[in-house]
């Protein structure tokens, strides 16, 4: 008989329901990759990396229809309320070396908790790399993933567990408005190394976490070598949009049908591709990017403006962008006035408390769940007592809609003025301007051979 799923419990609904509406809000868009990959029911072990703290819990929770069991630090039980939130949640705590060293012991505990949630038909979400990190790769995991999937694959009657690597790639970590991707990979087969558990446990557990290792690399933007990603990093930011717009013209793709994230990952391939085989080609190509780049900040010109000008946007998209900035200034002037509060404190609170990169983005989040109701509560008060209760809901219903609208807005007020900056360096600094294009062209001119060189070398690589 076909065990039912595990009931997801109104509490756990309603906190996914808020969290939905307010990552739809804080991103651009959440990609999500072999989601259907994760059982409706039965146990699974999730092994998820771990870029952006509480973000990162939130978004396979958002994703899953499924309850998630997430390990999280015993620190974070010492509030009591806090304690009661999370268990209601599904919460369960482990004690970390750094967090309490003297309370170690009492991880037994919390295997088996693991192992009443696998055997209950439960879904478990842990990080193996044991900490947040800012890294464009999976750091060493630790082996309580594959301890805690062999202990049970080794209990008498145990339901077959699906053990699943997920992977979290984020364009822009702080940005508000940034893509993400959430990628599922295909379940990692347990069974193979328990005949090596009953044997050498400390073996197999060791065989099984490097297999978990590989599965979380495959699943995201990975750099293998950490000097490497500054370059990784700057080559995207010069060429991928050159790449996007190679695939419109040669496939005939929208841009909604591109993949950033696979251009990331090509790019980074392509990197470590050439520092094995001619690393003295990549130590040239960087040094080119760094040269322009150091141009571009010298005179405060965004290579984006640069771009624009070598490929000649033409007069009628120029007077388009136009038309469209005068159009929408009202709608701007609107969502920026009735939002520009409930945007700006949290912004402002993350710069003061986030105490690292991996934090700045949940406290940005957690600042503005509590900003927002709390300002357009008090703005759609004060209309219902100067207009009524039908003007004041319609006011409501067009707070967040404006508010992303004028965010919008000022991204593209923000690519014109820095196409009109560069416009004014030609005209005044002809030869700085000249340098700047000349400089761009040369990068454009060295990445398009490797790319060439790349793909021939690779076959069945792409872009």
């Amino acid at each position: 008989m076909e065990r039912a799923g595990e009931p997801v419990g109104y509490l756990y609904a309603g906190v996914r329901a808020v969290v939905r509406f307010w990552l739809w809000f804080f991103l651009k868009r959440v990609e999500t990759r072999g989601v259907a990959r994760v059982p409706p029911r039965g146990p699974v072990l999730l092994c998820i990396n771990h870029p952006n703290n509480l973000i990162d819990s939130l978004l396979v929770g958002a994703v899953l229809s499924r309850k998630v069991h997430y390990l999280a630090t015993a620190a974070l039980f010492r509030n009591p309320l806090l304690a009661r939130f999370l268990g209601a949640c599904g919460a369960i705590p482990v004690y970390r070396q750094q967090d309490d060293p003297a309370r170690m012991d009492k991880n037994a505990a919390m295997f088996e908790a693991c192992f009443r949630t696998l055997e209950g038909g439960g879904l478990i979400g842990i990080y193996p790399e044991g900490t947040t990190h800012a890294e464009a790769r999976v750091q060493r995991i630790k082996t309580g993933a594959a301890r805690i999937a062999l202990a049970y694959e080794a209990r008498e009657r145990a339901e077959r567990l699906s053990l699943i690597p997920v992977g979290l790639t984020f364009e822009a970590r702080k940005s508000f408005r940034a893509r993400v991707r959430v990628s599922f990979g295909e379940a990692i087969a347990v069974a193979p190394y328990l005949a090596a558990y009953r044997d050498d446990p400390v073996k197999a557990v060791d065989a099984l976490t490097t297999a978990i290792q590989w599965a979380m690399e495959a699943e995201i933007v990975h750099v293998t070598r950490m000097e490497r990603a500054d370059l990784v990093h700057f080559v995207e930011e010069i060429y991928r949009a050159d790449l996007a717009r190679e695939l419109e013209e040669e496939r005939g793709l929208s841009p909604r049908q591109i993949d950033p994230f696979r251009l990331s990952q090509s790019i980074a391939d392509a990197v470590a591709y050439f520092a094995a085989a001619e690393p003295r080609r990549v130590a040239r190509i960087a040094r080119r990017v760094e040269r322009y780049r150091a141009m571009l900040a010298a005179h405060r010109v965004r290579d984006q403006a640069v771009r624009a000008r070598l490929d000649g946007r033409r007069r009628g998209a120029r007077l388009a962008m136009s038309w469209q900035a005068s159009a929408g200034l009202p709608l701007f002037v609107y969502g920026a006035a009735v939002n520009f509060l409930p945007y700006a404190i949290p912004r402002w609170l993350a710069h003061r408390l986030a105490d690292k990169e991996t934090s700045y983005a949940t406290t940005r989040l957690l600042a503005s769940i509590a900003a927002f109701p709390i300002f357009w509560g008090l703005e759609t008060w004060i209309v219902s007592r100067v207009a009524g209760a039908e003007w004041a809901l319609a006011f409501l219903l067009s707070l967040p809609l404006s508010g992303l609208a004028a965010f919008r807005y000022l991204g593209g007020i923000g690519r014109i003025r820095s196409e009109l900056h560069f416009a004014v360096l030609a005209a005044t600094h002809g030869r700085i301007a000249s340098r700047l294009l000349a400089a761009r062209r040369r990068v454009i001119g060295e990445l398009e051979r490797a790319k060439n060189d790349y793909l021939n070398a690779t076959r069945g690589s792409s872009f």
